[in-house]
Order: C-alpha cells, then structure tokens, then sequence
C-alpha cells in the first residue's frame, strides 16, 4: 500500500512531468493543445459517442480555463491528460488523443479515452490506457476503476475487455441521448485484477 507522501509525490510528478510510455506521454493540456483538441471533438465520428453535437474552440477554452490542475486528485473532480506524441528534432509533439480522469473519491476513478480519427488503429488508446492503469493503480493506489460506454461503442468495448476490464452491467435505456434512449456498459477494474493479470 502507498504511502500519503508518495502518492502526493505522484500525482505532483503527473502534473509537472507527465507520464511517459514507448512512444506518448499523457501530460496536463496545455493551451496550445486546445485547436487541435477541437479539431477532432468537432469530428462526426467522435462526436458520436460523445456528449455533445458540436465542439467549438471556445467549448475547448472553457474546458482546459475550468480545469485547476492544482486540485488534481482531489474527489469528485475531472480532468483531461493529453496524449501527444514525442517529439524530435524533426517532428514536433502533436495531439494524437486525450484521456478523461474522474476522481470519483479517494479510492474510485472513472476514465474515458479518444483518439483522433487519424491517428486511430495504431494501438493509441491500449498503449495510453495501460500506462494510465499502471498509475492509477500502483502510483496512487487507487481500488476501482471504472469506464462507462454507449452498448453500441464497439471499438471501446472491445480494447476495455483486452484491457482486462470487466463488464459488470448493462443499463438499459438509461440515458436519453442525442434525441432517443440510450443502453451503456459499465466496466471495472480492481487493483487486485490489475496486479494479477
């Protein structure tokens, strides 16, 4: 179990470093991430999924101004992590995806992910969701983590399972959504499952 100290530690270093895997690092946004940010959240295919129909860069602005990264860990607040390529001396880091982080309290996360349509079928999503789960759950010691999603997000149902999730219900027509009811999945994770897999 994670000391207090080394928890603060690791949720200091998420938001002054990031968190790096093999070829992304998952940092807090940055203001020059929002137009590319918004390029994708305005996309019909991500939008789909989502909770809004159309995404404007001033909806980005809000987000990212609302968003104290000061508080972060703290319960019952969200935040986004961008994931963003690492750059070289030839290219420089773009936003290829972002990740949702809610904390629901101090053991119980929720966690969402997108990935721009053009940087999708690369194995984005499981490489920056591993990396995220290694935190969560050895870092910050965290009990469940949790990811919800529309029945009908296939592409997300299938690398949540891949990833070892869960599925532990299905509500049905439980959310009215974009004119009609909707069904979700909820999935989980407990760190024991995380520890022995």
């Amino acid at each position: 179990m994670a000391s207090t100290l080394a928890i603060g530690k690791a949720l200091h270093h998420m938001v002054t470093h990031g968190l790096t895997t093999q070829r992304f690092t998952l940092r807090p946004f940055q203001r020059a991430d929002l137009e590319a940010f918004t390029a994708y959240r305005a996309n019909p295919k991500i939008a789909k999924y989502q909770s809004w129909a159309d995404y404007s860069y001033s909806d980005a602005v809000a987000l990212f101004e609302n968003m104290d990264y000061a508080q972060f860990g703290a319960a019952d607040t969200w935040f986004q992590l961008a994931i963003v390529s690492e750059a070289s001396a030839a290219t420089p880091a773009i936003l290829v995806g972002d990740l949702a982080l809610h904390f629901i309290d101090e053991q119980q996360m929720e966690i969402g992910f997108t990935i721009a349509p053009e940087y999708q079928g690369q194995q984005i999503a499981f490489e920056a969701v591993s990396a995220l789960l290694g935190y969560l759950f050895v870092e910050l010691d965290k009990h469940r983590v949790i990811a919800i999603t529309d029945v009908d997000n296939l592409a997300c149902c299938r690398l949540l399972e891949k990833l070892g999730f869960r599925r532990e219900a299905h509500y049905v027509k439980n959310i009215f959504f974009k004119g009609a009811w909707g069904d979700e999945y909820l999935y989980a994770m407990l760190r024991e499952d995380y520890i022995a897999r």
